[in-house]
């Protein structure tokens, strides 16, 4: 037994043990704020969620896709807006580039590799600016507020966050860093090998489309998730690999080719986290993808 005579010590020995006693008692505690335009349930998961996880051990994962989950992507994804108005005021940048893209779906493996490659020969800086200039042109205003709240708040609990996106990274990485708080390195999109400042025509793999957002997990970040969100069956895999929270905004109800039902009902049937958030374009948009070079327009949601 410990004895102390002096009296202020004792109590403070006391206080001491006290405090000891209480933080292991208690633990970290969760931080939980309603996200407004999330629904009851969501936000009820969201915080049962956050005080499961309070006392985590190890890194604490949190994976979001880019374009129409934290992003407007009506009536373009930022990515194809950029490269065509560049093509567009270019005619003789990489002409048989946009020859082979128009014809594919802008969101097949193929396409998001010939994203980049359009860009190959340009410094790193030239396409990051690019990406600013669209994103402050048209895109700033269509952040989806939910998101960006919803990220804050998994920050405040200790998350680290993560944009996976099948988007040049260049093009993505400095918007979307300051647009949410969160480290460039973060960011991640399709790569190439970089050598003197310039992008090279060497796609660096895994490409984040389909189940390689899942392998980019793996791969750059190598911890499965807690928490995943995405907008399409081009993330269902990332999403489906979290060991928490499963989360899907403005999910397609149309059946796509080769699969037995929606994207959305395989949510609901699984049980995902599923938001519709507004996704309509800011009025004057130019839409020079669809109006110049005929790629598909994304569809709205009010």
């Amino acid at each position: 037994m410990l004895h102390v005579r002096n009296n202020p010590t004792r109590s403070a020995i006391v206080m001491a043990l006290c405090l000891v006693l209480l933080n292991v008692s208690c633990g970290p505690s969760a931080v939980f704020e309603p996200v407004a335009g999330f629904s009851d349930r969501t936000n009820r998961e969201i915080e049962r969620f956050l005080k499961k996880t309070a006392t985590e051990k190890g890194r604490k994962i949190a994976v979001f896709d880019g374009d129409g989950t934290v992003i407007g992507q009506a009536p373009h994804y930022l990515a194809d807006e950029c490269l065509y108005r560049a093509a567009l005021d270019n005619p003789g940048k990489k002409p048989d580039i946009v020859r082979r893209m128009r014809p594919l779906s802008n969101v097949s493996v193929e396409y998001v590799q010939l994203r980049v490659l359009f860009f190959e020969g340009d410094t790193v800086r030239s396409v990051e600016d690019l990406g600013d200039e669209c994103f402050n042109r048209y895109y700033k205003d269509i952040i989806f507020a939910p998101m960006r709240d919803l990220i804050a708040l998994l920050r405040k609990n200790g998350f680290e966050v993560w944009i996976v996106s099948a988007s040049p990274e260049a093009m993505y990485r400095p918007f979307l860093s300051r647009a949410f708080g969160i480290p460039e390195t973060n960011v991640i999109g399709v790569k190439s090998v970089v050598r003197g400042g310039r992008i090279t025509g060497t796609i660096v793999p895994p490409v984040p489309q389909d189940g390689g957002k899942m392998e980019a997990v793996e791969t750059f970040i190598q911890e499965s998730p807690l928490f995943a969100a995405g907008n399409s069956r081009g993330d269902r895999e990332m999403i489906e690999s979290s060991r928490g929270i499963r989360m899907i905004i403005n999910p397609d109800e149309h059946v796509e080719k080769g699969e037995t039902e929606s994207i959305a009902a395989y949510a609901r049937r699984s049980g995902w986290l599923v938001e519709r958030i507004p996704d309509v374009p800011p009025a004057g948009f130019p839409a020079v993808s669809s109006k110049k070079f005929g790629i598909r327009i994304n569809k709205t949601n009010r």
